[in-house]
């Protein structure tokens, strides 16, 4: 990986794989409300309040269905294929180790000079 991070050239691809974190991110907070809503409904003792999230619970599956389906097909999601869900796994874990090695930040952070402040 190119440690010149502000030329263009080198955010080649970057758009596809923050759409596929960003998908695999919402995917996991629809799994966790499918959770969320499945405990709460076995917890509720009022039939206006079942019915209520028994409601959300079955919305809740239908979005993680239609989530699934869009990264299954951009090939963002290997959910019956585990070679391929695992070398996907493992690009991104590389990537992920190579950006946190770069060095996006300078060691000198003064900004003593770099605005324009009275003299004393």
């Amino acid at each position: 990986m190119n440690q010149d991070y502000l030329d263009p050239i080198n955010s080649e691809g970057m758009p596809d794989l923050a759409n596929s974190f960003l998908a695999l991110d919402f995917l996991l907070s629809v799994k966790t409300g499918v959770r969320n809503y499945a405990f709460a409904l076995s917890e509720t003792a009022t039939p206006e309040v079942r019915n209520m999230l028994r409601t959300q619970l079955d919305q809740s599956i239908a979005l993680h269905e239609e989530l699934s389906r869009l990264m299954i097909e951009k090939g963002w999601l290997h959910p019956v294929d585990t070679g391929k869900q695992y070398q996907l796994d493992m690009k991104s874990a590389q990537m992920t180790a190579q950006i946190a090695q770069m060095k996006l930040f300078p060691e000198d952070t003064s900004r003593l000079g770099t605005f324009a402040t009275p003299e004393y």
